[in-house]
């Protein structure tokens, strides 16, 4: 009861002291100004869009959910305010500045038609030069829709084309950054963690793309707020629902039919989303020409709710989201594979007049998976996942512009694994843990040239037995000594107490189970130095460099020598990863160039033993263009070039004696099977991979329907990149050829 009484005693009054803090320190010559950026047709938030003063020169972005702020501009004046956004025509405004006064406007952008030739002109571009913003990558949905789709667009595929995000293969959406396992990756849902984000054996995204807003990909170094994993940081933001009026969407591609619902609720709005997979013929293409039964879907809700008379400057959000992955073949001597995803979240955002920021979340994230063996030599698994998070944030802008943000996050997770290894030992891993951590974080805005985000995490409790009473402090600062010209560096601990359980011999992961780190092992913590350098070569081009080094301990791996049931599943080991990032970008509102290289080291190691993971690839290039040529035309290029991944070759075989039925003969021919004989680790590595991939889309409008249609076609020149070679045969498969695909998309 006194924990309790403490915590909201501390709460309530760091929230009492942080308002009367502002209210003394508020300057009587100066005013603010905050507002929401949107579309004007739907009303959905308009994510980083620009916001220029002219007068002063100064200026900034929306945030994911379309808001901006502006602290500390000179009182009783009127500005000349610029908004814009690719896409949509630029508002100038004239807004009146009062002296001690929180002036609030809300903008709506109209968005280009498709009819015109010419694209409207952008705004100037914003440079926000005490930004702490290393290692962070932002996306729009427009941004994903105008690139080359492997069948339709995917989100996770996406990140594939960034500097410092390698994946093992065109049939895996599956993604690993500098170096990292692919579960040291936290995605978030609006806030809810996805612990599956994958249909199809790993293909592609459980995320339907037409729910997205906005997209933020942290590539490593974040901030205090953000904790449970080692290595990146996926946040995406849903729509919250066309609030002007109702409109549905019907898409099909080779591979799905969906469709989306949206419009207006008193005070509020609602968007209704669902995939279902109806053909999966395509999919043979990625899967060697097999004919794996793939039966997939997903769907999705959100409601949002502010009315002024009950809560001003208060939102509501209500999120779920549920998808069922299901393999199941006729042949009884095959394998079944089931699998989904449960989540259900709830956001009270708050803005109040101090300026003073709030949020309180509440979710709960399911995740069930099970591989049914049959009759097959495929061992059985099955995992269950339960996750319960309550959080609250609270973010103060002081009027030197300064943030202080502070926070709480409570989790209650269990799991429960049931797995046979390939000796045939039985575990069973059943664990559930509670944690309570807090952060606070201070960021130093108030210098034009300098910025820095100073802050930590601590874990009072875990939800593994020893991940109580640990600190993550994180530094992240940018000095701009020039107007064109920033330095960089973040440095920072992070801790993971969940992990997944994956067999690095296999060739192809097809179901990778969750547990909390055991007893008998400490949780994973991981260190990362990131230094960088931005430079503004023009006001629509920018060269990025930035190097890293990661260092991991305790990385769970599981025990390859495990006989008797008594013997630890997983064994620490030991992560080590480093690189150098060099990006240009170069965008107008009519092409986008974006051109990455990428030179990193992965190693891993357990006791003595060193080797290189199977996604370590030393040099990587990816070139994408993409040109709107008005009048609703579109198309888009991507190259990419990646040099030999590791693999485990095979050294031989023998015939090993399995023992028959005791009432059977003792001795015969059919005992003696095959048995592979693997040679060091991942010590081969394959040929050099690349490939092109292009895309023309065309919107139109036919009486009161939209009408879009895209057409795509990956690996143009069908180049033959291997894939891996069979162990039982040493064949050599190859991954997808010269594939045509095609989508069409009708909104009413």
């Amino acid at each position: 009861m006194s924990g309790k009484f403490f915590g909201f005693t501390f709460f309530n009054s760091f929230f009492i002291l942080l308002i009367l803090t502002t209210v003394i320190l508020r300057g009587q010559e100066v005013g603010n100004f905050r507002g929401t950026v949107a579309d004007s047709a739907t009303g959905e938030a308009l994510a980083y869009a620009n916001v220029f003063i002219k007068e002063s020169g100064v200026g900034t972005s929306t945030d994911k959910r379309g808001n901006f702020l502006i602290i500390g501009l000179p009182a009783n004046q009127t500005y000349n305010v610029t908004f814009s956004y690719i896409g949509y025509n630029t508002k100038v405004l004239k807004v009146k500045i009062n002296q001690g006064k929180l002036t609030h406007i809300n903008v709506q952008l109209e968005p280009v038609s498709i009819e015109l030739e010419a694209i409207e002109k952008v705004g100037e571009k914003v440079i926000r030069k005490n930004a702490t913003n290393i290692s962070l990558q932002t996306l729009t949905i427009k941004q994903l829709e105008i690139m080359p789709k492997g069948v339709e667009t995917d989100v996770l595929r996406s990140l594939q084309y960034l500097s410092g995000v390698r994946t093992t293969g065109d049939v895996s959406a599956r993604y690993y950054v500098r170096g990292s396992t692919g579960d040291e990756n936290l995605v978030l849902l609006n806030g809810v963690p996805v612990y599956n984000p994958f249909h199809a054996l790993g293909l592609f995204s459980v995320i339907d793309p037409d729910m997205i807003n906005s997209v933020e990909f942290y590539k490593g170094g974040f901030t205090a707020e953000y904790g449970g994993r080692l290595s990146s940081v996926l946040d995406i933001t849903t729509k919250n629902g066309n609030q002007k009026s109702f409109d549905a969407e019907a898409e099909a591609s080779y591979l799905t039919g969906k469709t989306l619902i949206e419009g207006p609720i008193p005070h509020g709005s609602f968007i209704l989303t669902g995939r279902k997979s109806f053909s999966t013929g395509i999919l043979n293409k990625f899967l060697n020409d097999q004919n794996v039964p793939i039966d997939f879907y997903d769907a999705s809700f959100k409601l949002n709710y502010s009315n002024p008379e009950i809560l001003n400057n208060g939102r509501f959000l209500l999120f779920g989201f549920l998808s069922g992955d299901n393999i199941n073949y006729d042949d009884p001597a095959k394998e079944d594979f089931n699998w989904n995803n449960n989540i259900l979240g709830f956001e009270w955002l708050q803005v109040y007049d101090v300026p003073l920021y709030s949020r309180l979340g509440l979710s709960f994230s399911g995740f069930n998976g099970k591989v049914n063996p049959n009759k097959s030599d495929i061992k059985p698994k099955e995992n269950n996942v339960n996750d319960i998070n309550f959080s609250f944030d609270l973010t103060n802008v002081f009027e030197s512009k300064d943030e202080l943000g502070v926070g709480f996050n409570f989790k209650a997770l269990s799991t429960m694994l049931n797995l046979t290894n390939n000796q045939g030992v039985l575990t069973n891993l059943d664990e559930f843990g509670g944690s309570f951590s807090v952060y606070g974080k201070y960021k130093f805005l108030r210098f034009e040239n300098f910025g820095a985000d100073i802050g930590t995490r601590y874990n009072l409790t875990g939800v593994s037995k020893n991940g109580g009473g640990i600190a993550e402090p994180r530094v992240s600062i940018t000095y701009r000594p020039l107007p064109f010209f920033a330095l960089k560096g973040a440095w920072g601990i992070y801790l993971q107490e969940v992990s997944t359980i994956s067999d690095e011999n296999e060739v192809i992961n097809l179901f990778e189970p969750w547990v909390i780190t055991p007893e008998y092992l400490q949780p994973s913590t991981a260190i990362h130095y990131v230094i960088g350098t931005e430079i503004n070569l023009s006001a629509i081009s920018t060269l990025e460099i930035e190097g890293y080094y990661k260092i991991v301990h305790n990385l769970p791996i599981i025990n390859q020598d495990k006989v008797y049931s008594y013997d630890p599943d997983l064994i620490a080991g030991r992560g080590e990863s480093y690189g150098w990032e060099f990006s240009y970008k170069y965008v107008t509102p009519a092409i986008s160039i974006l051109t990455s290289y990428t030179l990193s080291w992965t190693y891993r190691s357990i006791g003595d033993y060193l080797y290189y993971p199977s996604y370590d690839s030393r040099h990587g290039i990816n070139i994408s263009t993409a040109y709107d040529f008005g009048n609703g035309w579109q198309a888009s290029a991507v190259w990419s070039f990646n040099t030999g991944l590791p693999f485990t070759p095979l050294a031989g075989y023998y015939d090993k004696y399995y023992p028959g039925d005791l009432g059977g003969e003792w001795y015969s021919d059919d005992n003696f099977k095959p048995f592979l004989i693997l040679g060091d680790r991942n010590i081969e590595r394959l040929p050099v991979y690349h490939r092109l991939d292009l895309s023309l889309s065309k919107s139109l409008q036919i009486g009161f329907l939209n009408l879009a249609v895209d057409v795509s076609v990956i690996n143009v020149y069908d180049r033959e990149n291997i894939f891996y070679f069979k162990r039982e045969t040493g064949e050599r498969v190859n991954m997808l050829p010269i594939l045509p695909t095609a989508t069409m998309k009708i909104k009413l």
